[in-house]
Protein backbone atom coordinates (compact mmCIF):
# COMPACT_ATOMS: atom_id res chain seq x y z
CA UNK A 1 0.00 0.00 0.00
CA UNK A 2 1.41 3.74 -0.59
CA UNK A 3 2.41 5.31 2.31
CA UNK A 4 1.17 9.12 0.61
CA UNK A 5 -1.14 9.27 -2.26
CA UNK A 6 -1.13 12.89 -4.21
CA UNK A 7 -4.60 13.25 -5.68
CA UNK A 8 -3.33 15.61 -8.26
CA UNK A 9 0.07 15.93 -10.43
CA UNK A 10 1.75 17.55 -13.27
CA UNK A 11 2.87 16.46 -16.83
CA UNK A 12 5.84 17.96 -17.51
CA UNK A 13 4.48 20.56 -19.87
CA UNK A 14 2.62 21.69 -17.32
CA UNK A 15 5.05 21.91 -14.96
CA UNK A 16 7.43 24.41 -17.27
CA UNK A 17 4.24 27.04 -17.87
CA UNK A 18 3.61 26.68 -14.46
CA UNK A 19 7.39 27.81 -14.13
CA UNK A 20 6.93 30.68 -16.51
CA UNK A 21 3.73 31.78 -14.57
CA UNK A 22 5.73 32.02 -11.92
CA UNK A 23 8.27 34.02 -12.92
CA UNK A 24 5.95 36.20 -14.61
CA UNK A 25 3.19 36.75 -12.20
CA UNK A 26 4.99 35.43 -8.63
CA UNK A 27 3.06 33.28 -6.51
CA UNK A 28 -0.45 31.29 -8.14
CA UNK A 29 -2.66 29.00 -7.36
CA UNK A 30 -5.54 26.58 -9.31
CA UNK A 31 -9.28 26.41 -8.90
CA UNK A 32 -11.55 23.97 -10.03
CA UNK A 33 -15.33 25.54 -9.50
CA UNK A 34 -17.26 22.87 -11.86
CA UNK A 35 -20.50 23.79 -13.56
CA UNK A 36 -20.24 23.42 -17.51
CA UNK A 37 -18.03 24.46 -20.12
CA UNK A 38 -15.04 26.71 -18.32
CA UNK A 39 -16.51 26.80 -15.43
CA UNK A 40 -15.22 22.75 -14.78
CA UNK A 41 -11.56 24.37 -16.57
CA UNK A 42 -8.59 24.53 -14.06
CA UNK A 43 -8.42 28.52 -13.45
CA UNK A 44 -4.83 29.65 -12.45
CA UNK A 45 -5.06 32.58 -10.75
CA UNK A 46 -2.54 34.90 -8.66
CA UNK A 47 -2.28 33.87 -4.92
CA UNK A 48 -3.70 36.83 -3.85
CA UNK A 49 -6.42 37.63 -6.37
CA UNK A 50 -8.10 34.93 -5.19
CA UNK A 51 -10.44 33.76 -2.20
CA UNK A 52 -10.94 30.65 -1.71
CA UNK A 53 -14.05 29.81 -0.23
CA UNK A 54 -15.46 27.51 3.15
CA UNK A 55 -17.15 25.31 0.73
CA UNK A 56 -13.57 24.29 -1.59
CA UNK A 57 -11.44 22.18 -1.11
CA UNK A 58 -7.31 21.56 -1.07
CA UNK A 59 -6.27 18.73 -3.16
CA UNK A 60 -2.72 19.23 -3.06
CA UNK A 61 -0.01 21.25 -4.26
CA UNK A 62 1.74 20.71 -7.86
CA UNK A 63 4.82 21.95 -8.94
CA UNK A 64 6.61 24.64 -6.42
CA UNK A 65 4.38 25.06 -3.78
CA UNK A 66 1.43 25.94 -5.96
CA UNK A 67 -1.97 25.04 -4.28
CA UNK A 68 -4.45 23.06 -6.28
CA UNK A 69 -7.96 23.68 -4.87
CA UNK A 70 -11.32 22.36 -5.74
CA UNK A 71 -15.20 23.27 -4.94
CA UNK A 72 -16.63 20.72 -2.49
CA UNK A 73 -18.99 19.61 -5.05
CA UNK A 74 -16.88 19.16 -7.97
CA UNK A 75 -15.08 17.17 -5.11
CA UNK A 76 -17.77 14.78 -4.29
CA UNK A 77 -17.60 13.97 -8.16
CA UNK A 78 -13.61 13.47 -8.79
CA UNK A 79 -13.08 12.00 -5.14
CA UNK A 80 -12.66 8.78 -6.91
CA UNK A 81 -9.81 10.11 -9.41
CA UNK A 82 -6.34 11.23 -9.28
CA UNK A 83 -6.10 14.12 -11.68
CA UNK A 84 -2.97 14.95 -13.70
CA UNK A 85 -3.34 18.64 -14.85
CA UNK A 86 -1.27 19.19 -18.80
CA UNK A 87 -1.80 21.43 -21.12
CA UNK A 88 -2.83 21.65 -24.88
CA UNK A 89 -2.78 24.47 -27.77
CA UNK A 90 -5.90 26.94 -27.54
CA UNK A 91 -7.59 29.03 -25.09
CA UNK A 92 -9.40 28.77 -22.23
CA UNK A 93 -10.81 30.99 -20.13
CA UNK A 94 -9.75 34.95 -20.16
CA UNK A 95 -9.50 34.56 -16.29
CA UNK A 96 -6.55 31.92 -16.29
CA UNK A 97 -3.05 32.99 -15.99
CA UNK A 98 -1.84 30.95 -19.03
CA UNK A 99 -4.58 32.28 -21.59
CA UNK A 100 -2.30 34.94 -23.05
CA UNK A 101 0.26 32.20 -23.89
CA UNK A 102 -2.21 30.59 -26.40
CA UNK A 103 -2.23 27.39 -24.15
CA UNK A 104 -4.75 26.41 -21.94
CA UNK A 105 -4.69 24.02 -18.78
CA UNK A 106 -6.96 20.80 -18.97
CA UNK A 107 -7.24 17.94 -16.49
CA UNK A 108 -7.15 14.38 -17.23
CA UNK A 109 -7.85 11.59 -14.53
CA UNK A 110 -7.73 8.04 -14.08
CA UNK A 111 -9.66 5.90 -11.18
CA UNK A 112 -7.45 5.60 -7.96
CA UNK A 113 -6.08 1.79 -7.62
CA UNK A 114 -7.68 -0.13 -4.93
CA UNK A 115 -4.34 0.59 -2.64
CA UNK A 116 -4.26 4.21 -3.23
CA UNK A 117 -8.08 4.59 -2.43
CA UNK A 118 -7.58 2.43 0.85
CA UNK A 119 -4.35 4.64 1.44
CA UNK A 120 -6.60 7.88 1.42
CA UNK A 121 -9.35 6.20 3.50
CA UNK A 122 -6.66 6.69 6.32
CA UNK A 123 -5.72 9.70 5.70
CA UNK A 124 -7.13 12.88 7.17
CA UNK A 125 -9.69 14.50 5.26
CA UNK A 126 -8.34 17.50 2.51
CA UNK A 127 -8.80 20.78 4.40
CA UNK A 128 -11.37 22.96 3.73
CA UNK A 129 -11.04 26.34 2.43
CA UNK A 130 -9.59 29.23 4.38
CA UNK A 131 -9.63 33.32 3.71
CA UNK A 132 -6.58 34.56 2.96
CA UNK A 133 -4.96 31.71 0.65
CA UNK A 134 -1.22 31.89 1.60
Amino acid sequence: MPDRVDRVELTERAEALLRNIIRQYGAVMFHQSGGCCDGSAPMCCRRDEFLVGAADVLLGTVGVDTPYWMSADQYEYWKHARLTLDVVPGRGSGFSLEAPEGLRFIVRSRLLTDAEFDALATAPPPRAGAYPVT
